[in-house]
């Protein structure tokens, strides 16, 4: 045991920038959570009786991948989730509408591993797609329901976006044309 412990010191040693150093050992707890979860989904998909679709639906895939942006941005960057990270981040900014930017608050290790996990929308998209994809599987319903949801306020956060730049383009307009003469 003490030489693949002393075998992993010497690979992050080597892997480490001079600057910045990397939380392999946390990447590797987070990389055994997911697997575990993974066992965990395919254990309960078996006990339940259900079996693997033979392909996704269109539309559920749809659904499935605006919902995962969705919850992912939610889980990383909305300023109303932030208690939920703030044991492992600290506020540096606001990101624009409803969002902020955070940084790791802990460095090397699991929290520091974690930190970066629920301050990238990229990564938590890979555990929110398993989670919905599970969902299809183990309760469609309910799964089809939430995914429904996001994709309705993914679709309610364009328009408002959407309607925020023409009221400002429409200001623009106001202020730019000459006056009228009569």
């Amino acid at each position: 045991m003490a030489k693949v412990t002393d075998k992993a010191r010497e690979v992050a040693a080597t892997y480490e920038g001079a600057n910045e150093p990397r939380p392999l050992t946390g990447y590797l707890a987070l990389l055994a959570t997911y697997g575990t979860g993974l066992a965990a989904v395919a254990a309960a998909v078996r006990l339940s009786g259900r079996s693997l679709p033979d392909r996704v639906r269109l539309q559920d895939l749809a659904t499935v991948t605006v919902a995962t942006h969705r919850i992912s941005r939610l889980l990383t960057k909305d300023a109303v989730t932030s208690p939920l990270r703030a044991p492992l981040t600290r506020y540096t900014e606001p990101a624009g509408t409803g969002e902020v930017n955070e940084t790791v608050r802990h460095h090397g290790g699991f929290r520091h591993a974690a930190g970066e996990m629920v301050t990238c929308p990229f990564c938590a998209a890979v555990w929110t797609a398993t989670g919905l994809t599970a969902g299809l599987v183990l309760a469609p319903r309910l799964t089809r329901l939430v995914a429904a949801a996001a994709t309705a306020v993914t679709g309610a956060d364009f328009l408002h976006l959407t309607y925020e730049i023409v009221k400002q383009r429409a200001r623009g307009v106001e202020r730019a044309a000459p006056p009228e003469r009569g």
